[in-house]
């Protein structure tokens, strides 16, 4: 909105920028509106994948859907386990896991698995839960009821089906849908906390033998948005890039194992059911999408 108020103040035409609120499902059936050119969204993979089968209706359209992420983070033997443990609990729990790019998933060489844990546990410790207005809270409550209930769920299931590794404290009678950050393993393949994206501050963990391994648990999902490996050996990293199934990949971040993607710097766009194109935002081929080629040929 404040975006909107600069660019008129600056003097940009009536009508080339407009900012519209208003609940999602009555704008999401007002953008169907034939006279719309084309239309680009971020959000669930629901939302998506309806607005795309349903907005261009008449005659092929641009249409750029960008949805969730089921985002692994994998942390070979020769890693830095400092340096995973803290990339792997700040993209997970930043922001209590409610972005896209958020890390659920870490698949842990056995043979430093057990090592990793207690420095993970150690870091996510440090991470306090509490007023986000306050300098010294990292993780603030959660969005809404409903995303609370969703984690609720998932925690429930993660204590029934896993062994919860760490559970964070919330504050005491304090206002706002607050949720603890949670670390569960020993969930079996195939459970739905390995599915489905939680938007929510859980995350689980699993020991694998070795790269391989590591790589396929990653990309067995449908989704393939982001994804981050940690490890001392350049061909791993190059591996790993060539054969993991994300539109936007890291090594060694400390900073967030899979996320943080600077717009200008590094385009962002998802693969499989994170995103419709494979382009990334702010990436050179991003705007093209939007442009009709003419071709014109005078004779004289």
């Amino acid at each position: 909105m404040r975006l909107c108020q600069v660019l008129n103040d600056a003097g940009l035409p009536p009508g080339v920028f407009q900012f519209v609120t208003g609940g999602g499902r009555d704008l999401g059936d007002a953008f169907l509106d034939p006279r719309f050119d084309g239309i680009v969204f971020t959000g669930s993979k629901e939302v998506g994948l309806d607005l795309r089968r349903r907005f261009a209706r008449d005659w092929p359209k641009p249409v750029i859907v960008e949805m969730g992420g089921k985002n692994p983070a994998i942390v070979t033997a020769s890693a830095d386990l400092q340096k995973a443990a803290e990339g792997v609990a700040r993209s997970a729990f930043g922001f209590g896991g409610q972005k896209c790019s958020a890390c659920s998933r870490a698949f842990v060489d056995r043979s430093v698995y057990d090592r990793f844990l207690e420095r993970l546990v150690v870091v996510a410790s440090g991470l306090k839960v509490g007023d986000p207005t306050e300098r010294a809270t990292y993780m603030g409550p959660l969005i809404t009821a409903k995303a609370k209930a969703t984690h609720r769920e998932a925690h429930d299931a993660a204590r029934r089906d896993g062994r919860i590794v760490f559970e964070g404290t919330v504050p005491e009678g304090s206002r706002g849908h607050f949720a603890p950050p949670v670390v569960v393993d020993g969930l079996p393949d195939g459970h739905r906390i390995w599915r489905e994206e939680l938007f929510a501050p859980l995350l689980a963990v699993a020991p694998v033998s070795g790269l391989d391994e590591a790589i396929a648990r990653a990309n067995d999902t449908e989704y393939g948005l982001t994804a981050g490996i940690f490890s001392e050996r350049e061909g791993e990293i190059r591996s790993f890039f060539d054969r993991i199934e994300a539109g936007v990949t890291y090594a060694n971040r400390r900073t967030g194992a899979t996320t943080g993607a600077w717009p200008g710097v590094q385009s962002f766009c998802g693969w499989k059911a994170s995103g419709s194109t494979g382009k990334g935002g702010c990436g050179p081929w991003y705007v093209q999408q939007f442009l009709r080629e003419q071709s014109r040929t005078i004779v004289r």
